[in-house]
């Protein structure tokens, strides 16, 4: 299963950084927890499971130093819990955890109870409010059972914590975007990376869940159409969702992040998006380069924000990524079988290898 470079593919002009992913930012890292179960469905069992939890973690001790956020919501039909917190105060103050649609609450109480263990502060000085998204993954998972546990959510997050440096997370059919389809085939998590001329890194990771296969655009090629005149037809409607997340070690203030978060958009759009009305576009964008301690605002001292004119490198960058991250999930899936016996196959690479060389 090869990732886009390997197709020969290059989105943009902008490079990438050294593993094309997420964690290329210093200090972020990125854990998964996949569940993979088959059992009687309910009420005698908790029924086929392809779902999961993954986690991305921006480093250090998030509650007594938060880092500057921001977020956009192209189209509303999700959830993103402490997403109205992030727009009040501009920061982000625990990792960020994604998650099926059905399973929010579960990973939300889970996040509680662990982050307190880890810092006893929390509780006593101030509460928080964990960010959970989600992404509809009933197609292939079943959703009247309470799948995930806190050991799953607790494995996500020690996998994040030590992924740090590391090389690029798992893709496709993994963690939270386990049980994802994305243009009419099998989608899931994806990741890139982008450098600036500043010499800065902008990363992106996304759980992609949403279009139809007929509007499946690759490198500019209309890859959904000329597929589908001989691939399998996809059984499943369309418009389910996308959480993407943005991070960048940039010194940005929140206002900024919500200018990057919402650029999101566009590189979904160049893959085949038109947001539709079930479908939730939920972003969310953070930055370390101005990392201060809780209470003493979003400006590190000596350190002069990037705004205006000179973000627009970090706009592209944040195009480009989303676009390439997207596509990652995709050739980095396999296919599933889920509940139902329900089946959603993944991109065929040579294929889409067939069709590049055709159009070039």
């Amino acid at each position: 299963m090869p990732r886009t470079a390997d197709l020969g593919i290059t989105i943009g002009i902008l490079p990438s950084g050294a593993t094309g992913s997420i964690v290329d930012v210093p200090g972020v890292g990125v854990g998964h927890a996949t569940l993979w179960r088959d059992e009687p469905p309910p009420p005698d069992g908790r029924g086929i499971a392809r779902t999961g939890v993954t986690v991305i973690d921006p480093g250090g001790n998030l509650f007594h130093s938060p880092v500057p956020a921001g977020g956009a919501v192209l189209n509303g039909a999700g959830e993103c819990t402490g997403f109205v917190a992030i727009g009040e105060w501009g920061l982000l103050e625990t990792p960020v955890f994604l998650t099926s649609t059905m399973q929010v609450g579960r990973v939300y109480d889970a996040a509680c109870r662990l982050l307190m263990e880890e810092e006893p502060s929390i509780g006593v000085e101030d509460v928080i409010i964990p960010v959970v998204a989600e992404c509809d993954d009933s197609f292939l998972s079943e959703p009247r059972a309470m799948q995930v546990t806190i050991g799953d959510v607790a494995a996500a997050l020690r996998g994040a914590r030590a992924s740090v440096g590391g090389p690029a997370p798992d893709e496709g059919a993994v963690g939270s975007g386990t049980g994802m389809t994305c243009l009419g085939y099998k989608g899931g998590i994806g990741s890139a990376s982008r450098r600036t001329p500043s010499g800065h890194t902008v990363g992106v990771l996304l759980m992609s869940n949403f279009g139809e296969r007929e509007r499946l655009t690759i490198d500019g090629v209309p890859a959904g159409r000329l597929l589908g005149a001989t691939d399998r037809p996809d059984p499943r409607p369309s418009g389910r969702s996308c959480i993407v997340v943005v991070a960048t070690d940039a010194p940005l203030e929140s206002a900024a992040c919500v200018r990057l978060a919402r650029r999101a958009g566009l590189g979904l759009a160049r893959t085949g998006s038109t947001a539709t009305h079930g479908s939730g576009e939920i972003f969310l964008s953070f930055a370390t380069g101005l990392r201060a301690p809780r209470g003493a605002g979003q400006v590190g001292s000596g350190i002069a924000p990037i705004a205006g004119s000179a973000l627009d490198p970090f706009f592209a960058a944040v195009v480009e990524a989303a676009e390439e991250a997207v596509l990652n999930s995709l050739l980095m899936a396999r296919t599933v079988v889920g509940r139902d016996g329900n089946t959603v196959h993944g991109l065929p690479a040579d294929g889409v290898r067939a069709l590049l060389a055709a159009a070039r």
